[in-house]
């Protein structure tokens, strides 16, 4: 068959919702569109239904991502990497049509982002010993504090960093072993969305990352005010609505991460977001000692 007789195979995007790739239970789609108004896809406009079930599914999956070793989370994530290497050029491509970049300024921001991925996959075995450590105490006493994950995650990504800025804000929070609810780029979701193919084919156990296309401001207020949801970050919200989404969130003293005014997510990330969604645990144990004289038994 000749190339000009060829019919064109378009990508259908979906959701990725505990290891799965749903349509949105709405039935919904939006129209998606590179930064000149061409179209690109279609992309699922999740409802809050979608919501509710992206929450069951990364409840059900916390108790084994969290309880898994950090070393293994390492080595997880390090595979997530490896898998958008391989699938480079695709992402390039999304991203170039999503930011209205050249081919060389969207392979700049993949190739960040992957190297994000790789920094963020290092951090799993080491973020304890910034962040926890032992208490000096009057006492016969060893004092440990060790950091926990908080839980279930809103991510609200960001608008314009279709990719990198996605990626930011989404490997900390579960390199810790949180699981996490994404909210996508509403204009550019696709980088988004074929994050989660990639996710699929890696290590990743499924509930861990649950992706969701659409609109913000309708499938947020639902997830923040949501019972099992323990924490929210509003980085891709405008004033208005990170200010109702944050009331939401007081109802059962959920963390929030407050949009930054000007966020460069190409510089060195730090330890910020590593140590947002952690929990403090501390522990009390006898050494053994006995009274002043240090006697032990």
């Amino acid at each position: 068959m000749s190339d000009a007789a060829r019919l064109s195979v378009f990508k259908t995007y979906k959701l990725y919702v505990g290891g799965k790739f749903p349509r949105s239970e709405s039935g919904r789609v939006y129209e998606v569109t590179d930064s000149k108004g061409k179209w690109l896809a279609n992309a699922p406009l999740s409802s809050r239904k979608d919501g509710r079930d992206a929450v069951v599914a990364a409840r059900k999956a916390f108790g084994g991502w969290s309880g898994a070793t950090a070393y293994n989370r390492g080595q997880v994530l390090y595979r997530v990497a490896e898998m958008l290497e391989g699938r480079r050029e695709q992402f390039v491509r999304e991203v170039a049509d999503a930011e209205g970049l050249s081919k060389s300024k969207a392979a700049a921001q993949v190739d960040a982002a992957i190297d994000r991925w790789v920094w963020y996959a290092g951090w799993t075995d080491k973020v304890a010993q910034i962040v926890g450590g032992a208490n000096p105490v009057a006492g016969p006493f060893l004092n440990l504090s060790t950091p926990e994950p908080t839980g279930v995650v809103t991510i609200v990504a960001p608008q314009e960093s279709s990719l990198l800025g996605l990626i930011s804000a989404l490997a900390p929070v579960i390199a810790t072993g949180n699981t996490a609810v994404v909210i996508a780029s509403e204009k550019s979701p696709l980088p988004a969305l074929s994050l989660g193919e990639v996710l699929a084919t890696s290590d990743v156990p499924g509930g861990v990352v649950n992706i969701l296309s659409g609109r913000a401001a309708e499938i947020a207020p639902s997830l923040a005010a949501h019972q099992d949801v323990n924490g929210i970050d509003l980085t891709g919200t405008d004033a208005d609505l990170a200010k109702e989404l944050e009331i939401a969130a007081a109802d059962n003293l959920k963390r929030v991460r407050r949009p930054q005014p000007v966020e460069d997510f190409a510089a060195d990330p730090g330890t910020d977001r590593l140590t947002y969604f952690l929990e403090t645990k501390t522990v009390w144990h006898p050494t053994g000692s006995l009274g002043a004289s240090g006697s032990s038994y």
